[in-house]
Order: C-alpha cells, then structure tokens, then sequence
C-alpha cells in the first residue's frame, strides 16, 4: 500500500475527530470535562462503548487467539451479561445516589482517607501502563505503514499518536469522547466486515459456504468443560462476570462515561444494550479468526510467528489495498476509543481524587487540570517509549498482565464497603491491598506444583479481590 495514501487517510480520519472535538466542545461550561454535563444520549453512549469495551488489543489478538484456544473467550462474553446486570442494579444507583463524579470517592465516604487514594492509585497504575499498551501496539502498526517508508524514528510516531488525542480531548474532555467514541466504534465494525466480505470473495464462496465452513471448523468449538484446563467453561464464566464488574463497573474511565447519561434510568438502559451487543460483536471477531487461519491455509500463506501477528500481517501484505486502509482504521479506531478516554479519565481522577478539585471551582482550576492534561499525556509518551526500549514482548505482557493485578485491590475495597457495615483500619489498607496482588502471583506462579497439576485463568481477579476482602475484615471492626 502506498504510504502517502494510508497518510492521508488517517490523516483525514483524525481531522474528522477534531471536528467533532470542536462542534461538542463549543459552549462548553467547566462540567463538560468531567461530567458532559450529564446530558449524553444513553443510546450514544451504549454504542460507543462496545469500541472502548474492545480495544486495541482485542482487535488484534481475538482473532489470532482463535487459533490457540478456539472460541473459548466466547464462555467469558457470555459471563459479562452477568457482570452488566450487577453493575446496572447495584453500582449504578451507588454512584447516582452520591452523585459521583469520580467513583472513588465513595471509598472516601465509607472506608476513609487511605482506602480512597490506594483505589484510585491502583486505577492511575493500571489505566497508564494499559492506555500505553494499546497506545504503543497502533504506534507500531502506523510505524509499519507509515513512518518507517518516510525514515521517520517510532518516537515521532508515539508523539503523534499521543498529541492527536490531546488535541481533541483537552477542550470537551468527556463530552467529546461520547462523540468521538461512536465514530470510533463504526470504524472498527466496518473494518471487521469489510475482512470478512474480503477473504469471502478471494476464496469464491457463498455466505452459506462460508457460514458452512465457520460451522464445521474445529475452532469454533465453544465450551470446555475440563475442570483442570484454564479455559474451563465456569472458570471463563464467572471470571467475565468479574471482568465486567471490576474493567467496567470499578473503572472510572469506563464508569465516567455512563454517569453523563441524563439520570439512572438511562444509565441502567445503556449498560443493558450495550452488554447484549457485546455477544454478536465478539462473536464477529471470532468468526474473522476462524477466516484468517483458513485464508492462510488454503492461500499457502507463511505468516510470522505470534497469534497477534496473523491479522495485521494478511491485512497489510495480502488483503486488497481497500481492506488494508479498512484495517488501518480500525485498529486506530479500536486503540483510540480506550486510549483517548484513558487520558481523559487519568487527568479526572488525578484532579479530583488527589488534587481535590470539587465542583464549585472547576472553573478556577481549568489551568492546574490543563497541565495535568498535558502531564499524563508526556507520561504516556515516556511509557510507550519503555515499552520499545525493552523491545521484549514477553517483558512487555508480563507489565500488561502486572495492570490486571491491581484491578483485584478495587474489587475488594467495593465488595468490602459495600456489602458489610464494617470500620476498617484505614492506614493499613495500602498494605493490604499491595499484599493480595503479591499472594495472586504466587500461587499463579506456583499453582502447578501446588494444586496437582491446577492451572489458574481469568479466575485470578476473584481471588485476588477475595485476598483483599479477606485482609480488610481481619483489620476492620463492627460499626456501632
């Protein structure tokens, strides 16, 4: 593909989104960063949602992982319904009745000065080291496409991605990310159809053929009911559920965006739609996967090695150029829609739970939460630029899997406030929620040895948080 052509593409892209940034952004009063003045349309934000559900990473790896584990992540969609349904009857409200801006300070409400920070410094932790993830994955794949024709270094590549973002978050913040999110979220299914609609008429088939083919194929095998494997039904299950609560519910990135919605009501509405659309967008992405291994297949295609590789690889170096550019845009969409609300979300919680921004002076602190803006902007930088330096990728998914463990800390501090009336010990609540993660990756390290043979998945998050409930109960008392 031409690179001048795949410039002006995405450089066309990116002006749309500024457009946007710019048409939501006007009349803006001081909420608008951090609330969207609660007057986001539900059905705009359940739509834009599955985008940010996604990612980057699930754009490129759900499809190459078919080829290891077959649709066995489909048992953890299916758990998210679950995991959807507690947020919308039991967080939600929580958060509308306090009326939250950012979800951590109801930790400040029930528990205390110290459970409050550690919480939301455990989601500054994990939302840096994941936004600078998906960040650096597109920052490669454009570094491929693009960058590297014109001899340009990857760093210029990483300032672009990041101060694009910048640009058209810094004015509407998460107003603008509703909108942009939507966007993001067409791109990406579009890109999705499109491969599909491609390897359909390179091989000549029918829908029906091709529907046969899927059908018929050992790898969309859906269920694994071998207790001992990590891909267990009910261990993928309860785990999406989990997942759903803690990357959702616990989230404040994800979170921030359900309370622009006008009320509870429409909040509750969009978590519901947007959790069912979930199940055919997965499984959309899982059929591409079983659609690439047989393009490559029956094409004789020798692809680098790393499931993650397949899908970049034949979008770029053997799908028509059309395809290609469909690809380009929706890996971009898919890693911008979480990154861009990331850093949106990291310079809210920064300025409100550890600045102690309140509503009544937004408007005199707009400065100090601009150059908290440009801050974790430069922070991303610096941590994608890590993420290269290192240029090891089992390293690098070792740090990644690290930002899964301090999602555990969060689980247990909400289970903890707000299924028991329990005082807790505030100034040794840090210490407990540093130990759990510990044990976690001790008896993942270990588990084989330990438990004959047991291999620990996704189920880790549970014990974690259970760890972390577990230790505030033994340093908590009974309330008066």
């Amino acid at each position: 593909m031409d690179p001048l052509l795949i410039l002006l593409i995405i450089g066309g892209y990116f002006i749309l989104l500024i457009a946007i940034s710019w048409f939501t952004s006007k009349n803006n009063t001081a909420h608008s960063f951090y609330d969207g003045n609660r007057q986001s349309p539900w059905y705009l934000v359940a739509f834009g949602m599955i985008g940010a559900s996604l990612s980057g990473v699930t754009f490129i790896s759900v499809p190459g992982e078919v080829g290891n584990s077959n649709f066995y992540y489909f048992q953890m969609v299916l758990g998210y319904l679950v995991g959807y349904a507690i947020i919308a009857q039991i967080l939600l409200p929580l958060y509308y009745k306090h009326n939250l801006i950012s979800i951590y300070t109801y930790l400040d409400q029930r528990l205390g000065f110290w459970s409050y920070k550690s919480g939301a410094f455990f989601f500054l932790l994990s939302r840096v080291i994941g936004a600078s993830f998906r960040l650096f994955l597109v920052a490669s794949v454009l570094q491929l496409a693009i960058f590297d024709s014109y001899e340009l270094p990857f760093w210029v590549a990483v300032v672009s991605a990041v101060l694009l973002i910048w640009l058209y978050t810094f004015r509407g913040g998460i107003k603008t990310i509703v909108w942009t999110d939507t966007l993001q979220t067409t791109f990406m299914l579009i890109s999705v159809l499109m491969s599909i609609y491609f390897i359909k008429e390179d091989l000549n088939w029918s829908w029906s053929t091709l529907t046969s083919q899927v059908y018929n194929d050992s790898k969309s095998t859906i269920f694994n009911w071998d207790w001992q494997h990590s891909r267990n039904f009910f261990k993928q299950f309860f785990s999406g559920a989990f997942i759903a609560v803690v990357m959702t519910g616990l989230d404040q990135d994800m979170m921030q965006k359900n309370l622009t919605c006008r009320n509870l009501k429409e909040s509750q509405k969009n978590i519901y739609w947007m959790s069912l659309s979930l199940i055919p967008v997965n499984l959309l992405f899982m059929v591409l996967g079983v659609l690439l291994y047989q393009f490559v297949e029956l094409k004789g295609i020798v692809v680098p090695p790393g499931t993650d590789n397949l899908f970049p690889y034949l979008a770029i170096e053997h799908f028509s150029s059309i395809a290609g550019i469909a690809f380009l845009l929706g890996i971009t969409a898919a890693a911008y829609s979480s990154a861009d609300s990331a850093l949106t979300a990291l310079t809210t919680s920064f300025c409100i739970d550890f600045l102690n921004f309140k509503p009544h002076n937004f408007e005199s602190k707009k400065q100090t939460k601009l150059m908290v803006h440009i801050g974790f902007s430069l922070l991303l930088i610096v941590v994608i630029l890590f993420f290269k330096a290192i240029n090891d990728q089992s390293v690098i998914n070792s740090i990644f899997s690290v930002a899964g463990y301090t999602y555990g800390p969060l689980l247990g501090l909400f289970s903890f406030g707000i299924f028991t009336q329990r005082i807790v010990k505030d100034q040794w609540v840090p210490l407990i929620c540093i130990l759990a993660p510990v044990f976690c990756y001790l008896l993942s390290k270990y588990s084989s040895e330990w438990l004959n043979g047991y291999q620990f998945g996704f189920e880790l998050l549970m014990l974690n948080g259970a760890f972390t409930f577990l230790g505030l109960w033994l340093i908590s008392k009974k309330s008066r």
